[in-house]
């Protein structure tokens, strides 16, 4: 609490496909302060659809190139998708783009309207390269800043196997040093990044890619005070820890491709074994490119899908649990409403879910505070023991995970200390 500043700038409009109907602004607004968001990014200011509405509701706030809707502050965001030929390669690559004014971001829809269509999807598909997009971005816009997107997604981004690159140097060339804010995405964390050295001194960005606006804050980037869009810029650049606290990160276990396995075959193991164990000379599946040795499934003989940590192992000149100096440090959380519904037994958005979500809410202000600040004691008050008990486990890391793998998601476990009765969901009300 204090001084926190809590931001998830990679976000999407209603107009992004896949993303609900309720990403809206003032969706987005009323769940920022639920959460405990000080800063949103817009995200789809390339939409033409969405720029209007952005042009005509939000207001210039009292920090120098952010906007304001209904008390929540915005930056203006986009993710484009670029797809294009590269040291004799087909490259698939995903980007956020930062605007400091909404003069800004119309001059560079209007340049990017000669790479591709910008009504179709919210994150619209350009044939421009990585490297050129950000030298486009700096011509139009000085302060305008590019942030490879989920860097580790194993279908399109910067360290991507099947269509990214084995470097920032490699897909930016000289302009790299342009280019030093990395999105961890929900596909990884820090300590994934720190195994490789040429990253050190990169900052890690960590938002939510959120397309319903539940999902809001489920990774963010906390800083410790408000800042202008350009002391935001700034601070990111230069990495100022004292400006820059920490970053909240999801599970990246979660994701559907961390380990290596098969799917139709319930089968998974992490890389160190498919290597020691499984290696073989067939190349992996077709989409599942990877400059590893294949690994057959035991089970059936195909090839199996390569996971996001086999792409780290192969990147990799540290050892894991290795911090670099001067890091920013993190922490792993998970979302409220997935705590309760471990603890309630039912689907996350159940009502009840999202009713005993609220009312914690209402009575210690926002998400942020239940998760991280707000004494187990207070707590205790309010919420049933097996409640608080979950969010002291999920505060200490004392939980199990279950490795996505192949498409398939992963699980992050609360364990429980003994069996008990399925816990109140208020003090006036017993539901069971």
């Amino acid at each position: 609490m204090g001084t926190r500043f809590a931001c998830d700038f990679h976000v999407h409009s209603r107009y992004t496909r896949g993303a609900s109907a309720e990403m809206t602004l003032d969706q987005m607004a009323h769940f920022a302060k639920l959460k405990g968001l000080s800063l949103l990014g817009t995200g789809d200011f390339t939409h033409p659809a969405w720029f209007l509405e952005l042009k005509e509701m939000l207001r210039p706030a009292a920090l120098e190139g952010l906007y304001e809707y209904k008390g929540t502050l915005f930056a203006l965001t986009a993710e484009v998708s670029s797809f294009f030929s590269q040291k004799g390669r087909g490259r698939k690559m995903h980007n956020l783009i930062f605007a400091p004014s909404l003069e800004a971001a119309l001059r560079i829809r209007q340049r990017l309207r000669r790479y591709g269509s910008l009504s179709l999807d919210g994150v619209p598909a350009l044939s421009i390269a990585s490297h050129d997009l950000l030298k486009l971005l700096k011509d139009l816009s000085p302060e305008t800043f590019l942030v490879p997107a989920h860097i580790w997604n194993p279908l399109n981004s910067l360290l991507s196997a099947k269509a990214g690159f084995n470097s920032l140097e490699e897909c930016f060339g000289e302009d790299a040093v342009e280019a030093p804010i990395l999105e961890t995405g929900l596909a990884s964390d820090p300590p994934m990044s720190w195994r490789l050295s040429a990253l050190q001194g990169k900052t890690f960005l960590s938002s939510s890619n959120a397309r319903d606006p539940r999902s809001l804050g489920r990774e963010a980037t906390i800083f410790n005070a408000p800042l202008s869009f350009g002391e935001l810029r700034d601070t990111l650049f230069s990495r100022d820890p004292q400006r820059l606290l920490y970053t909240l990160e999801y599970y990246p276990q979660v994701s559907k491709y961390h380990y290596n396995g098969h799917r139709s075959c319930r089968f998974s193991l992490p890389p160190q074994r498919s290597q020691s164990s499984l290696g073989a000379d067939q190349p992996p599946a077709v989409g599942r490119e990877s400059s590893a040795p294949a690994n057959l499934c035991p089970v059936c003989g195909r090839p199996l899908s390569v996971g996001v940590l086999q792409r780290v192992e192969e990147l990799a000149d540290r050892p894991a649990q290795e911090t670099p100096a001067g890091a920013i440090p993190f922490i792993h959380l998970m979302p409220l409403r997935e705590i309760l519904s471990q603890v309630l037994h039912l689907q996350s958005e159940a009502s009840l879910v999202e009713n005993e979500a609220l009312r914690l809410v209402q009575a210690f202000g926002n998400e942020l505070n239940v998760l991280l600040d707000v004494p187990l004691s207070y707590l205790e008050k309010v919420a049933s023991p097996a409640v608080v008990q979950a969010i002291a486990k999920v505060r200490s890391g004392e939980v199990q995970l279950a490795p996505g793998y192949d498409g398939r998601s992963g699980q992050i476990l609360i364990p429980r200390e003994r069996r008990e009765e399925r816990p109140r969901v208020s003090a006036q009300i017993s539901l069971f």
